[in-house]
């Protein structure tokens, strides 16, 4: 006998289901609800917007990531190959979704305020996509960081989006953006130990 599913899960294959078949922009949440079975009131206990859908679905793939992260043995790689590594684990993780998420893409890129609303989550995600890679995202050095790989994040998406199965160029743009990274973080370490020591001798 199968599981059932949770609601919030059937909302989110619905919604990820309707957009890869007819876009994103014009589909509605009674649509959504309609889809999923289980009736819009239901709905509108579990999501306010299809913005809040989209958030929830980048926690489960968050939660995919971390448990795929724990499983593995990272503590010997160099920070930036361990960051590499998760965040190959969340292109895998969203792979079987690519078609929807290539319609949700291109009709956000045609609407600014939707897209915004998602930077917040996007912002978290990639917080825990830095602690599953053993990076601190707290604090002020934190949120340098997790903006930090918001850019690179973005940058290999949109590589990702278009990319073979292969992942190569994806990978190839990620590398690329994650060196840049570290070298502007270290130059950003670099900065803050002088002020610190400058601070020290005052």
């Amino acid at each position: 006998m199968a599981a059932r599913r949770d609601p919030e899960d059937k909302i989110i294959d619905a919604a990820l289901r309707l957009a890869a078949s007819r876009g994103w922009s014009g589909l509605s949440l009674a649509e959504i609800a309609k889809s999923a079975k289980v009736g819009l009131p239901a709905l509108s206990v579990l999501f306010g917007s299809k913005g809040e859908i989209l958030a929830a679905f980048s926690r489960r793939i968050d939660a995919e990531v971390l448990k795929a992260a724990s499983a593995e043995d990272l503590a010997d790689e160099v920070a930036r190959d361990r960051l590499f590594d998760v965040l190959m684990m969340r292109f895998d993780a969203l792979t079987p979704h690519k078609p929807a998420l290539k319609r949700i893409a291109q009709d956000l890129r045609r609407d600014p305020v939707a897209a915004a609303g998602l930077m917040r989550p996007m912002l978290q995600s990639l917080g825990w996509m830095l602690e599953a890679a053993g990076i601190d995202s707290s604090g002020l050095a934190g949120a340098v960081r997790v903006r930090g790989l918001a850019l690179v994040w973005g940058a290999a998406f949109r590589i990702w989006l278009d990319d073979g199965d292969d992942q190569a160029k994806t990978m190839a743009e990620l590398d690329r953006r994650l060196r840049g990274g570290e070298a502007f973080l270290e130059r950003l370490n670099n900065f803050g130990r002088r002020r610190r020591e400058a601070d020290e001798a005052a």
